[in-house]
């Protein structure tokens, strides 16, 4: 099944623009601090205030910043790109402009592969083009509350510098957009230019959303601005479709526009008509020179990247003998790659070690908002489990009732548990063949069915001969024993 699938006739149309804030200690054009939380004004300089006499000075750390993305996602970066000037009117834009890059920008082209499901346990690769990511400066804030009825400004966060990452409109549902920003959201993070906090403003996006008939020219967009949570981007993607196509059905006709989502109400509203590049008058930084990258440069990132999640999902396949979908959940986050490794390599079950963390270990963590990093149970601990569920000496059930009970209770022993909870299987064959002797006399009209071709009455006897020996049985040795006393 597709996720590509049309809503009542529609197809649907999505971009997204991701501002991601670079972990630089100082400001993008002036040494000013860029840690959160300070108080109002306390971390702008006369540059990022904008005064007189005063000229940006850009932020080598920055511009490696965006090589080292523009290389994460095999993009272009340009050796010779230019700044320029953005112009609007806002209170908390103390310029009067906004420095950024229009024309050539700093990297060019590039994508973002990941999978997305389509129910039924299923899922599909996607691939989403990226159109450029540039380097500008971000806008101070507008408080708005405890000012008696007036709006403050805060200009700590103007001049905080950020990339902006542009994709081509290849999404066609909420669920795709949504994995798409997880993915760019974990890259960034992975290669360290962006600590992803989106509770903090860190990261952010922008959903370009249009409706149209198969084969038709692109709808009219709106552009749903400063979506900081996954969570909100959907529902206002949601929104936004049911909007457009119930204005069309109705008659109307979609306007661009920027709008914002209301989390409270779930519904968007228009805020302004959307400006073309034109409204903002784009022409280069008269106090910038253009920012000249030499190959050599980005041969000395190259060289200090890390290994890259699609990198190391190829190698989990090759080495491990992951599925490619398997390889892709395990590198979701560069902690959730070492981890496995840990696993795998000390239990030698790498299948077995990749689905206790995408089931019993990721539900837990998910049940209770905690990252794998913050997992009470250790890679260590996890995988002496595995090892005793590989060499039968617990149940794949009774393995699930120890992990509940190391999760609960930190630095238990994995064998000391098993003993305690009584969960350790059967080992002797001579005393379960007895057993099941005395299953199958008990239950001579099962195996009168069985034998009459009635397969349903297999998996009856081997619910009896699996309480008759309360669970401690080997299920698939069960399994063996009976078709071979069954005939």
């Amino acid at each position: 099944m597709s996720i590509n699938k049309l809503i009542r006739g529609y197809e649907v149309v999505i971009g997204l623009e991701t501002h991601a804030q670079l972990s630089t200690q100082s400001k993008i054009f002036s040494g000013s601090p860029t840690a959160f939380g300070a108080e109002p004004n306390t971390q702008a300089s006369p540059v990022d205030l904008a005064l007189p006499g005063t000229l940006p000075v850009m932020n080598r750390g920055a511009v490696e910043r965006a090589i080292r993305f523009g290389l994460a996602v095999d993009a272009k970066v340009a050796n010779h790109s230019i700044f320029a000037r953005k112009n609007y009117f806002y209170p908390d834009l103390p310029k009067g402009y906004q420095i950024s890059q229009y024309e050539t920008p700093v990297v060019q082209g590039g994508k973002i592969e990941f999978f997305v499901a389509t129910g039924s346990g299923q899922s599909e690769s996607r691939k989403v083009n990226l159109t450029r990511a540039h380097l500008e400066e971000d806008a101070g804030k507008s408080l708005h509350e405890d000012y008696a009825g007036l709006t403050g400004i805060d200009l700590n966060r103007a001049g905080t510098p950020l990339l902006e990452i542009v994709s081509e409109p290849d999404m066609r549902s909420s669920a795709e957009a949504v994995e798409y920003a997880k993915t760019l959201h974990e890259l960034v993070k992975w290669i360290e230019i962006c600590d992803g906090n989106m509770q903090e403003g860190s990261f952010r996006c922008d959903a370009n959303v249009s409706v149209r008939k198969p084969g038709a020219p692109y709808g009219t967009r709106r552009e749903i601005k400063n979506l900081n949570s996954f969570k909100f981007l959907q529902q206002a993607i949601d929104y936004e479709i049911q909007w457009q196509i119930d204005l069309i059905e109705d008659g109307g006709k979609v306007e661009q526009a920027t709008v914002l989502f209301n989390p409270d109400t779930g519904e968007t509203r228009a805020m302004r008509l959307k400006e073309d590049a034109q409204d903002y008058r784009y022409f280069p930084d008269p106090d910038l020179p253009p920012l000249v990258i030499a190959q050599s440069w980005i041969d000395e990132v190259r060289a200090k990247m890390p290994e890259l999640p699609r990198v190391m999902a190829a190698r989990f396949q090759k080495d491990y003998g992951l599925p490619e979908y398997d390889a892709s959940m395990m590198t979701q986050s560069k902690a959730f790659g070492d981890f496995f490794e840990a696993v795998a390599k000390a239990c030698g079950q790498p299948k077995l070690a990749a689905n206790w963390l995408m089931g019993e270990v990721s539900r837990r963590l998910n049940a209770e908002g905690r990252e794998l990093d913050a997992s009470p149970v250790s890679a260590a601990t996890l995988a002496t489990l595995i090892s005793r569920i590989a060499d039968s000496t617990i149940s794949n059930n009774g393995a699930k009732q120890v992990l509940d009970a190391l999760w609960t209770c930190e630095g238990q022993d994995v064998d000391a548990v098993i003993e305690a909870k009584g969960l350790k299987q059967m080992s002797d064959t001579g005393e379960l063949e007895r057993i099941l002797d005395e299953v199958l006399a008990a239950n001579a009209k099962s195996v009168e069915e069985f034998r009459a071709g009635k397969e349903k009455a297999f998996n009856s006897l081997v619910g009896q001969a699996m309480k008759a020996t309360k669970g401690k049985a080997n299920p698939a040795q069960v399994n063996d024993l009976l078709k071979k006393k069954l005939g």
